[in-house]
């Protein structure tokens, strides 16, 4: 479907290095970076608006990297939505469709038959500015969607939503593509919607694809160090292994794989189970650890401890905390399975 091989760019502040991808017919493919990693200057190559310095892009074999964007077939989503706002809700859904000369009672079909799918036939007579922003978006993915493209370029598509509106759309775009069967190239800085949305995931890191997977791959198996405090793995360790052990900080832990020598292992906040007894778990990894501060993050806490001189961080609920009485000083057991701990 989509090749994109060596692309590079110096644009503005942003600099892309070396940028090579493929995304297959009918996946939804990820771009998942920060803010300032290059994602939407990559989006804008693919769509034609940028010119690279250097590399190619091939659609179905084709190389389009000189073709500008009404030549190349793709649709663009941005994070504004670009809807025009003195037509309504059916002539911007129709807009593509009548540039590309369809017939007035096929332009009539798709427009009804997309909105029906996207839930807004009840929005069509509107303008945009009397619309919510969640209202806006489908619209805009409508826009996108009727003309059948090869390929939709979705730049942070719910980026600009609150929580809930959020959630419920990413739950509508995977049975909306379920339904229409396309084809997604999705930029995001969002987790969730990399994990709810993506077949594949594609890391963006100061301008380069820095590893590409499955989600599952990609989150539980990160690439480098740099990979994983991105993905939130908020605790390294640092020690030496000698077969399954790890020496950190005069703490032994146990680990998943034979190893040797100074190695740097990565554990997720949320892998780490608190107690204030010893349980029975298969955790291999069991300590006894101090409560040095307390930090609330909305429905999470953060809870900062420390095992001798080795320091981590977990994640509990807030109701966990109240319950065990999580507080500067406390004194609690630390679980862990090996399995949670990746290798570097």
């Amino acid at each position: 479907m989509l090749r994109a091989e060596g692309i590079s760019k110096d644009w503005r502040e942003f600099h892309l290095r070396d940028i090579t991808f493929e995304v297959e017919a009918g996946e939804h493919f990820i771009i998942l970076g920060p803010s300032g990693a290059g994602k939407t200057v990559l989006l804008e190559i693919i769509a034609g608006i940028i010119e690279p310095d250097s590399g190619r892009i091939y659609l179905n074999g084709r190389d389009v990297t000189e073709l500008p964007p009404e030549k190349r077939g793709l649709a663009y989503v941005p994070q504004n939505y670009a809807l025009f706002p003195n037509m309504s809700v059916y002539d911007n859904i129709a807009f593509g469709l009548k540039v590309r000369k369809v017939p007035k009672p096929e332009i009539e079909r798709r427009v009804r038959e997309i909105s029906k799918v996207l839930g807004i036939e009840h929005l069509l007579h509107r303008k945009p500015r009397t619309l919510s922003g969640g209202e806006q978006q489908r619209v805009a993915l409508a826009r996108a969607l009727v003309v059948e493209p090869p390929l939709i370029l979705l730049d942070e598509p719910f980026a600009n939503l609150d929580v809930q509106t959020r959630s419920r759309l990413i739950g509508e775009m995977k049975r909306w593509r379920e339904e229409l069967g396309f084809t997604a190239l999705h930029v995001t800085h969002s987790f969730e919607e990399a994990v709810s949305l993506g077949d594949r995931v594609g890391v963006m890191l100061g301008g380069r694809l820095v590893q590409v997977g499955s989600v599952k791959e990609v989150f539980s198996k990160p690439a480098s160090e740099e990979v994983a405090r991105f993905l939130g793995f908020e605790n390294i360790i640092e020690g030496i292994a000698e077969g399954r052990k790890l020496r950190a900080n005069g703490v032994e832990i146990e680990l998943p794989v034979e190893a040797k020598g100074r190695v740097r292992v990565g554990l997720r906040p949320e892998d780490i189970i608190l107690s204030l007894e010893p349980i029975r778990t298969s955790a291999r990894n069991e300590f006894k650890a101090t409560v040095e501060s307390v930090e609330e993050l909305g429905p999470l806490i953060r809870v900062h401890l420390r095992i001798g001189n080795l320091h981590l961080r977990a994640f509990i609920t807030r109701s966990s905390m109240l319950e065990m009485g999580i507080t500067k000083g406390r004194e609690v057991y630390v679980s862990f399975k090996a399995s949670a701990l990746h290798v570097f």
